[in-house]
């Protein structure tokens, strides 16, 4: 499938460009078309009213939503603010978008899943999330579908990157800063690059754009729905932690680092509750798309060689 540039005046609305994801998409977008990024004063997804406004005054052709309450154990003590921007935002933008014919990609999560068994999750697969972050993420992915808007949703897990707040970034500090470090070895899943996620998104757009002729929602009618889109492999966050420590000290041999023990989820109590398996069958993205998301460590060494 060939891939191809938005039409003349076409806009892409993207939110989040301060976050991970929204950060490279921001840059990998830019060759497709026009992107407007709005800050947070300028569209606040906690307000309906200002998504619902900032839509009307943009009409883009593509909505891009990497934007989300992200607070995994905040989202407990904070369910009305979590609901607000991860599903009634989401519903605002469907709606919205329905009305002028855009296209809405919405990024989602593996924690739509209860984590129970070993197998890789599939599309299909029921989902039971087992925190308030999971429910609101899975209450917007259902917004999103009633609204009848053309629609991608792409699940993701344990996304990372050179920039922004995240797991590899903090190892790394507390690496630095202490002689051991304990991390939680018994829940499985895979680390996403964050480049990777942007990167497939805009081959995605430019795929459809160059399929539709035009036609984007006859296109989105065939290919729309929900993907999983999570780095290749499987590790656990300790093992994540201790390949990342690991080439790190291969960079720097002249420093320590902490050395890395493993703990199980009951020894690391949150407020809460995390999947203790985030496994996630891409089969589907590879089928449509032929995108196959990138093997975890080969990802980290590129991460690692841009700090």
């Amino acid at each position: 499938m060939e891939r191809s540039a938005l039409p003349a005046g076409g806009r892409i609305l993207l939110t989040g460009a301060s976050g991970q994801v929204g950060g490279e998409l921001l840059e990998t977008l830019k060759p497709l078309g026009e992107v407007i990024a709005p800050s947070r004063a300028e569209m606040d997804l906690a307000n309906p009213a200002s998504v619902r406004q900032t839509i009307r005054a943009v009409r883009p052709r593509w909505i891009v939503n990497p934007g989300a309450y992200t607070a995994v154990d905040k989202a407990e003590s904070e369910p009305e603010l979590a609901f607000a921007i991860n599903a009634e935002a989401v519903r605002m933008m469907g709606q919205e978008a329905r009305a002028i014919g855009a296209g809405v990609i919405h990024f989602s999560t593996d924690y739509v899943f209860d984590g129970s068994g070993s197998a890789p999750y599939r599309e299909t697969d029921p989902t039971r999330p087992v925190s308030v972050y999971g429910a609101s993420k899975l209450a917007g992915e259902k917004a999103l579908a009633d609204t009848g808007a053309a629609h991608m949703i792409f699940r993701t897990s344990w996304v990372y990157g050179a920039r922004g707040k995240n797991f590899l970034l903090t190892i790394l500090k507390l690496a630095r800063e202490r002689e051991t470090l304990r991390v939680v070895a018994d829940q499985y899943g895979a680390p996403t690059w964050s480049r990777d996620l942007a990167r497939m998104t805009a081959e995605v757009i430019g795929r459809c754009e160059a399929q539709g002729g035009g036609e984007l929602l006859s296109v989105l009618d065939d290919v729309g729905g929900i993907y999983h889109a999570a780095g290749a492999g499987e590790t656990t966050w300790y093992g994540f932690a201790a390949e990342a420590v690991r080439l790190q000290q291969e960079r720097e041999p002249g420093v320590r680092f902490a050395a890395i023990e493993e703990i199980t989820t009951a020894e690391y109590p949150t407020p809460a509750k995390r999947p203790a398996n985030s496994r996630m069958s891409c089969e589907r993205l590879k089928e449509r798309f032929g995108w196959e998301m990138l093997d975890w460590r080969n990802s980290l060494r590129e991460v690692l060689a841009e700090l």
